[in-house]
């Protein structure tokens, strides 16, 4: 247990770091914006870029773990979402963010640094197939929902070249599929091109999680919703069971590639989570204490989830 405590130091001390920055300096969030930009416009595309280019091509069609994976964090999706609208009776948009806080995690911010320090260079491409094809759902999912709530009064032609543009522009897409065509190509890049992208995808991790802390410290914790203790334990120990399960269910996923998922799918609720409830002006206060709790939260079951790993108690051999 000490040597995982000693894993998470690095990464939660980031987040530290941040928000005593962001306390100390009393910036507003304005200032975060030029860092903010960097992280997704140039450190995390090379990170993504840099491992994907370096895969075999056969790593990068498995078809089969990204569908399983992502039906597995919308069947949890779509619970969520039920609870809320049928059994709560909170509106379409409400339940929409509420069910985004317990099925999309910071996977991008968080996932790369922390997956590939724990599990190895053999988690790097399960990790960017799952930020990038989660993303380009959650893409779709968010204004589609928040259409039909009403939230966006577009024609419906327009929401669709919009949320089309979105994904087939948004950074992680274009790094992602630029490594998948040098890997298919067997092309090998300029060494100084190269070392650009080492350089950047370096920055990637201890850029992104300052940025968190900076983040979470300027959204300070006002209301405790009613709803966080069912949302926080479905992101912090369901969807990461269940995202197992499915997986040792369909069978024939390496072992690396299937823990990694896990603790992707184990992380704190994602800093878009609240992005997007203040794009649409729903459960926009909630949302951000969620994010908040769920990270704080996660000090305590990130532990729990790489120890089973690191223990051997989330097996993967004998599945079909």
């Amino acid at each position: 247990m000490a040597a995982i405590l000693a894993l998470l130091l690095p990464f939660f001390g980031l987040i530290l770091i941040g928000v005593v920055a962001a306390k100390a300096s009393r910036q507003g969030a304005e200032a975060l914006g030029w860092m903010n930009t960097f992280i997704v416009y140039a450190a995390l595309p090379a990170l993504f870029f840099k491992l994907v280019s370096r895969t075999p091509i056969k790593d990068l069609t498995r078809i089969d773990f990204i569908l399983t994976q992502l039906a597995a964090v919308y069947l949890v999706f779509g619970l969520l979402f039920a609870g809320a609208f049928f059994l709560r009776r909170a509106n379409l948009a409400d339940s929409t963010i509420q069910a985004f806080g317990g099925a999309y995690g910071n996977i991008g911010y968080m996932g790369p640094g922390l997956a590939i320090l724990v599990l190895g260079d053999a988690a790097a491409v399960p990790v960017a197939l799952i930020v990038c094809f989660e993303n380009a759902a959650h893409f779709v999912v968010a204004p589609a929902m928040m259409a039909l709530a009403g939230g966006d009064r577009r024609p419906a032609g327009e929401v669709a070249i919009e949320v089309l543009r979105r994904v087939a522009l948004h950074p992680f897409i274009l790094s992602t599929a630029a490594g998948f065509a040098v890997a298919t190509s067997g092309w090998q890049p300029p060494v100084a091109a190269m070392r650009l992208v080492d350089y950047l995808a370096q920055a990637a991790a201890p850029c992104a999680l300052f940025a968190m802390g900076v983040t979470l410290a300027l959204r300070p914790l006002r209301r405790v919703p009613v709803e966080i203790g069912a949302i926080a334990a479905v992101k912090l120990l369901v969807l990461p069971a269940v995202v197992y399960g499915a997986l040792r269910l369909v069978g024939g996923m390496d072992q690396t590639w299937v823990h990694a998922a896990v603790l992707l799918a184990a992380l704190p609720t994602a800093t878009n989570v609240f992005v997007i409830s203040q794009h649409y002006g729903a459960w926009q206060e909630r949302a951000s204490a969620t994010v908040l709790i769920t990270t704080v939260l996660s000090i305590a079951t990130l532990p729990l989830v790489l120890y089973l790993i690191s223990a051997g108690l989330l097996p993967v051999e004998g599945m079909p």
